[in-house]
Protein backbone atom coordinates (compact mmCIF):
# COMPACT_ATOMS: atom_id res chain seq x y z
CA UNK A 1 0.00 0.00 0.00
CA UNK A 2 1.19 3.26 -0.80
CA UNK A 3 1.06 6.24 1.83
CA UNK A 4 1.40 9.81 0.44
CA UNK A 5 2.78 11.81 3.51
CA UNK A 6 1.73 15.75 3.45
CA UNK A 7 3.55 17.61 5.95
CA UNK A 8 2.15 21.06 7.09
CA UNK A 9 5.06 22.97 7.85
CA UNK A 10 8.05 24.20 5.95
CA UNK A 11 10.20 24.60 8.36
CA UNK A 12 13.49 22.39 8.10
CA UNK A 13 13.72 21.13 11.58
CA UNK A 14 10.02 21.04 11.75
CA UNK A 15 8.49 18.37 14.52
CA UNK A 16 5.97 17.26 12.11
CA UNK A 17 8.91 16.28 9.19
CA UNK A 18 10.30 14.41 12.18
CA UNK A 19 7.49 12.63 12.74
CA UNK A 20 6.75 12.42 9.18
CA UNK A 21 9.81 10.84 8.51
CA UNK A 22 9.46 8.83 11.57
CA UNK A 23 5.97 7.20 9.93
CA UNK A 24 8.10 6.57 6.81
CA UNK A 25 10.70 4.14 9.55
CA UNK A 26 7.99 3.04 11.15
CA UNK A 27 5.69 1.81 8.28
CA UNK A 28 4.66 -1.85 8.73
CA UNK A 29 5.52 -4.16 6.13
CA UNK A 30 3.21 -3.56 3.11
CA UNK A 31 3.33 0.19 3.49
CA UNK A 32 5.56 2.24 1.81
CA UNK A 33 5.03 6.22 2.71
CA UNK A 34 6.26 8.54 0.28
CA UNK A 35 6.68 11.88 1.33
CA UNK A 36 5.59 15.34 -0.71
CA UNK A 37 7.43 18.55 -0.97
CA UNK A 38 4.44 21.24 -1.00
CA UNK A 39 7.21 24.46 -0.41
CA UNK A 40 6.63 25.30 -4.11
CA UNK A 41 2.62 25.53 -4.47
CA UNK A 42 1.72 28.94 -4.96
CA UNK A 43 -1.21 30.90 -3.27
CA UNK A 44 -4.36 29.81 -4.17
CA UNK A 45 -5.44 32.46 -7.03
CA UNK A 46 -8.56 31.12 -9.19
CA UNK A 47 -7.78 33.23 -12.18
CA UNK A 48 -4.44 31.33 -11.68
CA UNK A 49 -5.86 28.00 -11.78
CA UNK A 50 -8.24 28.54 -14.62
CA UNK A 51 -5.00 29.77 -16.68
CA UNK A 52 -3.84 26.50 -15.85
CA UNK A 53 -2.25 25.10 -13.39
CA UNK A 54 0.46 26.05 -11.84
CA UNK A 55 3.34 22.65 -12.55
CA UNK A 56 3.74 22.08 -8.08
CA UNK A 57 -0.04 21.49 -8.37
CA UNK A 58 -0.51 19.08 -11.12
CA UNK A 59 2.62 17.28 -9.54
CA UNK A 60 0.91 17.34 -5.95
CA UNK A 61 -2.31 16.33 -7.49
CA UNK A 62 -0.84 13.58 -9.25
CA UNK A 63 0.99 12.11 -6.16
CA UNK A 64 -2.39 12.19 -4.54
CA UNK A 65 -3.90 10.01 -7.37
CA UNK A 66 -1.66 7.09 -7.33
CA UNK A 67 -1.95 6.85 -3.48
CA UNK A 68 -4.28 4.40 -1.74
CA UNK A 69 -4.23 6.69 1.19
CA UNK A 70 -2.67 10.08 2.31
CA UNK A 71 -1.31 11.24 5.61
CA UNK A 72 -1.11 14.74 6.66
CA UNK A 73 1.02 15.84 9.25
CA UNK A 74 0.84 19.26 10.22
CA UNK A 75 1.57 21.62 13.35
CA UNK A 76 -0.99 24.08 14.78
CA UNK A 77 -0.83 27.75 14.33
CA UNK A 78 -3.35 29.97 16.04
CA UNK A 79 -5.33 27.37 17.20
CA UNK A 80 -5.77 26.02 13.42
CA UNK A 81 -4.65 24.68 10.30
CA UNK A 82 -1.23 26.16 9.22
CA UNK A 83 -1.61 28.62 5.95
CA UNK A 84 0.85 26.69 3.83
CA UNK A 85 -1.07 23.12 4.12
CA UNK A 86 -4.64 25.05 3.69
CA UNK A 87 -3.50 26.65 0.88
CA UNK A 88 -2.23 23.43 -0.38
CA UNK A 89 -5.77 21.87 0.42
CA UNK A 90 -7.10 24.84 -1.21
CA UNK A 91 -5.38 23.62 -4.62
CA UNK A 92 -6.28 20.31 -3.90
CA UNK A 93 -10.15 20.85 -3.64
CA UNK A 94 -10.80 22.14 -6.63
CA UNK A 95 -11.70 21.14 -10.37
CA UNK A 96 -10.52 19.12 -12.28
CA UNK A 97 -11.08 15.87 -10.22
CA UNK A 98 -10.14 16.87 -6.98
CA UNK A 99 -7.71 13.73 -5.98
CA UNK A 100 -8.59 13.88 -2.64
CA UNK A 101 -12.60 13.24 -3.27
CA UNK A 102 -13.27 9.66 -1.57
CA UNK A 103 -9.46 9.29 -0.43
CA UNK A 104 -8.57 7.57 2.66
CA UNK A 105 -6.55 10.09 4.92
CA UNK A 106 -5.30 10.25 7.93
CA UNK A 107 -3.89 13.08 10.35
CA UNK A 108 -1.45 13.66 13.57
CA UNK A 109 0.85 16.66 14.39
CA UNK A 110 3.67 17.54 16.75
CA UNK A 111 4.22 20.88 19.06
CA UNK A 112 6.10 21.68 21.87
CA UNK A 113 2.82 22.41 23.63
CA UNK A 114 1.12 20.16 25.80
CA UNK A 115 -1.88 19.54 23.29
CA UNK A 116 0.02 18.26 20.44
CA UNK A 117 -1.96 19.98 18.06
CA UNK A 118 -5.59 18.77 18.86
CA UNK A 119 -7.42 22.01 18.39
CA UNK A 120 -5.82 22.51 14.55
CA UNK A 121 -6.41 18.65 13.87
CA UNK A 122 -9.96 19.83 14.39
CA UNK A 123 -10.21 22.53 12.25
CA UNK A 124 -8.23 20.07 9.69
CA UNK A 125 -11.43 17.78 10.23
CA UNK A 126 -13.52 20.11 9.02
CA UNK A 127 -11.83 21.15 5.71
CA UNK A 128 -11.63 17.26 4.81
CA UNK A 129 -15.45 17.11 5.28
CA UNK A 130 -15.74 19.62 2.40
CA UNK A 131 -13.47 17.63 0.55
CA UNK A 132 -15.30 14.38 0.49
CA UNK A 133 -12.86 12.66 1.98
CA UNK A 134 -12.77 9.53 4.49
CA UNK A 135 -10.73 10.03 7.34
CA UNK A 136 -9.12 7.87 10.37
CA UNK A 137 -11.26 8.50 13.63
CA UNK A 138 -8.65 6.79 15.58
CA UNK A 139 -6.16 6.33 17.23
CA UNK A 140 -5.59 10.42 17.42
CA UNK A 141 -2.23 10.92 17.40
CA UNK A 142 -1.57 14.27 18.91
CA UNK A 143 2.82 14.78 19.83
CA UNK A 144 1.86 16.98 22.56
CA UNK A 145 6.04 18.45 24.07
CA UNK A 146 7.42 17.55 20.78
CA UNK A 147 10.76 18.76 21.98
CA UNK A 148 11.10 15.85 24.41
CA UNK A 149 10.40 12.99 22.05
CA UNK A 150 12.81 13.68 19.31
CA UNK A 151 16.91 13.82 19.42
CA UNK A 152 18.81 16.12 18.19
CA UNK A 153 18.83 14.18 14.72
CA UNK A 154 15.50 14.41 14.37
CA UNK A 155 14.69 10.89 15.06
CA UNK A 156 11.58 9.47 17.25
CA UNK A 157 13.03 8.70 20.22
CA UNK A 158 9.53 7.95 22.24
CA UNK A 159 8.36 4.58 22.82
CA UNK A 160 4.50 5.51 22.97
CA UNK A 161 4.10 7.66 20.13
CA UNK A 162 6.03 5.29 17.73
CA UNK A 163 3.50 3.15 18.70
CA UNK A 164 0.81 5.92 18.24
CA UNK A 165 2.11 6.31 14.68
CA UNK A 166 2.68 2.62 13.98
CA UNK A 167 -1.01 2.27 15.25
CA UNK A 168 -1.97 4.86 13.07
CA UNK A 169 -0.59 4.12 9.86
CA UNK A 170 -2.38 0.49 10.25
CA UNK A 171 -5.87 2.12 10.61
CA UNK A 172 -5.05 3.95 7.59
CA UNK A 173 -3.90 0.62 5.83
CA UNK A 174 -7.54 -0.80 7.13
CA UNK A 175 -9.55 1.73 6.13
CA UNK A 176 -8.12 2.00 2.67
CA UNK A 177 -8.78 -1.68 2.09
CA UNK A 178 -12.25 -1.76 2.87
CA UNK A 179 -13.11 1.47 0.47
CA UNK A 180 -11.15 -0.33 -2.59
Amino acid sequence: MKILGICGSLRQASYNGMALRAARKLAPAGIEVEIADIAGIPMYNDDVRTAGEPAAVARLKAQVRAADAVLLVSPEYNFSVPGVLKNTLDWMSRPPEPPFDGKPVAIMGASGGPLGTARGQYHLRQVLVYMNTFTVNKPEVFIGNAQTKFNAEGELTDETTAKFITDLLVSLQQLATRLR
